[in-house]
């Protein structure tokens, strides 16, 4: 067993990394760090400096906080010679990432940038039909609510935060893995609310292999029944991801999947990388919402804050 450790107890901590370890049979959860939470039946403190300070047997820790505090906490267990699994956004910059990538290689230790998302039941078979085929176009429609999934946190809205990234971010970590070849950004329309520092709605298109095109749009204030949707055209039918990559479709007809859950999966993953000593850190998810960002045509849109 790993005995491992979770910094920052937020909502995606309690409702999928707290169940998902104490299920595990590869690591132990034994500790925890956050400044204004805690967890029954194990060692909390306030910070990762007085955890680890404390808990000499801790060798991994999971990385759960906003991600403006990600890289600071990475990098102390880092050079702390732990091995480290980073919640999404792996960090704020893709500098941020590519320093703590290099820091792990000089430690000789694991990193793993996790996208959640590409480990939802449908994102294997799907990037495995699509691999034998031509693709002649893909349409995401990824729009949730942010007040059922980040009720109250205004850090979400500050420069960092990602806005409706935040979510669009895992349909970005899904066409990046089951689309052959490198996506390219060309266009992108965000919309940005007059008193927050990050896009509330967008649309961006990107280029995929032999320059299929690739329409997404984005929206962080959908109401009723939550869309994360992603629908490829090829020359041999269609294919349909839905329920953020938990169900698929081929041409209409339904694909029998895993019931696996995706944190399954995904710490089954953080455990190989660490038995066999190597990283994982895709920065392609990433790369694509600073493009976005950085080249994006901006609307002012009215207030909004929860």
């Amino acid at each position: 067993m790993i005995n491992i450790a979770i910094a920052g107890l937020g909502k995606i901590a309690r409702d999928e990394h707290v169940p998902t370890i104490r299920h595990s049979r590869e690591f132990k959860l034994v500790a925890v760090a956050s400044p204004h939470n805690s967890l029954d039946a194990v060692s909390n403190y306030p910070d990762i400096q007085s955890l680890l300070e404390h808990r000499q047997d801790v060798s991994a820790v999971a990385v759960c906080t906003t991600p403006h505090a990600r890289y600071q906490v990475a990098r102390y267990a880092l050079e702390r010679g732990l091995h480290v699994l980073l919640e999404k956004p792996p960090g704020m910059t893709v500098s941020e990432v590519i320093a703590l990538a290099d820091l792990a290689v000089r430690q000789g230790v694991t990193l793993f940038a996790s996208w959640h998302s590409r480990y939802a039941a449908g994102v294997e078979p799907a990037r495995t039909w699509l691999a034998e085929r031509r693709i002649l176009g893909v349409r995401v429609s990824w729009k949730e609510d942010v007040r059922v999934w980040h009720p109250g946190q205004k850090w979400i809205w500050e420069a960092g935060g990602l806005g409706v990234f935040d979510p669009g971010i895992n349909a970005l970590s899904i066409l990046t893995r089951i689309m052959p070849g490198t996506l390219i950004l060309r266009q992108a329309h965000l919309s940005y609310p007059n008193n927050c520092e990050t896009p509330v709605a967008g649309r961006l298109v990107l280029a995929g292999p032999d320059g299929a095109p690739v329409d997404m749009e984005l929206d962080f204030l959908q109401t009723g029944p939550q869309t994360w949707d992603i629908v490829a055209e090829t020359e041999d039918g269609q294919l349909r991801l839905s329920l953020g990559g938990r169900k698929l479709t081929i041409d209409d007809r339904p694909v029998e999947l895993a019931a696996i859950p995706e944190y399954t999966a995904l710490y089954s993953r953080f455990a190989a990388l660490i038995r066999e000593g190597r990283s994982d850190v895709d920065l392609a998810p990433l790369q694509l919402v600073a493009d976005a960002l950085l080249c994006g045509q901006r609307t002012t849109v009215e207030a909004f804050i929860e």
